[in-house]
C-alpha cells in the first residue's frame, strides 16, 4: 500500500504552460525566492514584461528584507536582564553532534534544529555569560543550519520552551519582547559534546 503513494508533490502551475518567465527575488545580496509567471499562450512575455517583473521582484525583496530586520527589533526596549541565583550541583548538558540530540543529565530533551538552537544558547551562556537573545541572530547563525525555506524558527522555539517546562529543567526560556527572549539558568551547567 505504501509503495503506491505519490512520493513527489507536483509544482503549482498551468497544465499546458507555453510561456514562462522567472526572476530572482533578492534582499541584501541574498536569494530569498523566485518570482515566476506563466501563460498558455506562445511567446506571451516580452522585454517589457521582464523589466516589470525585475522591478517588482526588487521591491518585493526590499520589503521582505525590511520585515526580517524589523522582526529582530522591538519597539520597546528588552526587559531588564535579571540573573537568577545559580546554585547546586552542575547539570551536564550533552550534545550528540551527529543529529544535535540534547540530553540534560541522563534525560533526553530534544534533537535536530531545536537541539542546535538550544546548544547555541547554552554555549553562549557558558562562554560569554549571555542570557538575552533575538530571533534574528538565530536566523543568521550558520551553526544552527535552519532550512532556507520556511525555517519555522518560532515554532521550534515554542517546542523547545515547552520541553524545558515539561521537564522542570534548570534552564528555561522566557519571552521578553517581540523577537526577543531570555535564557534563565538556575543551576550551574557543564557542556559535553559527543561525536557519535
Amino acid at each position: 500500500m505504501a509503495d503506491q503513494l505519490e512520493t513527489e508533490i507536483p509544482f503549482p502551475g498551468l497544465p499546458g504552460s507555453r510561456s514562462q518567465l522567472a526572476v530572482p527575488i533578492s534582499g541584501c545580496n541574498r536569494l530569498i525566492g523566485v518570482l515566476y509567471v506563466e501563460s498558455p499562450a506562445d511567446l506571451r512575455f516580452g522585454y517589457d514584461d521582464e523589466d516589470a517583473l525585475v522591478a517588482f521582484a526588487a521591491q518585493l525583496g526590499a520589503g521582505i528584507h525590511v520585515l526580517q530586520v524589523m522582526e529582530g527589533q522591538d519597539e520597546t526596549p528588552p526587559a531588564a536582564s535579571r540573573r537568577l541565583p545559580v546554585e547546586g550541583a552542575p547539570v551536564v548538558i550533552r550534545r550528540y553532534v551527529a543529529n544535535d540530540s540534547i540530553f540534560l543529565g541522563e534525560d533526553y530533551l530534544i534533537k535536530g534544529v531545536a537541539g542546535a538552537i538550544f546548544w547555541k544558547l547554552v554555549r553562549d551562556y557558558v562562554s560569554h555569560q549571555r542570557v538575552d537573545f533575538t530571533n534574528r541572530e538565530l536566523r543568521l547563525d550558520p551553526t544552527i543550519r535552519l532550512p532556507d525555506i520556511s525555517d519555522n524558527l518560532e515554532a521550534r522555539l515554542v517546542l523547545l520552551q515547552r520541553r524545558l517546562d515539561e521537564r522542570a529543567a534548570c534552564v528555561r526560556i522566557e519571552k521578553t519582547g517581540r523577537g526577543r527572549f531570555r535564557l534563565c539558568v538556575q543551576q550551574p551547567v557543564k557542556l559535553v559534546e559527543t561525536a557519535a
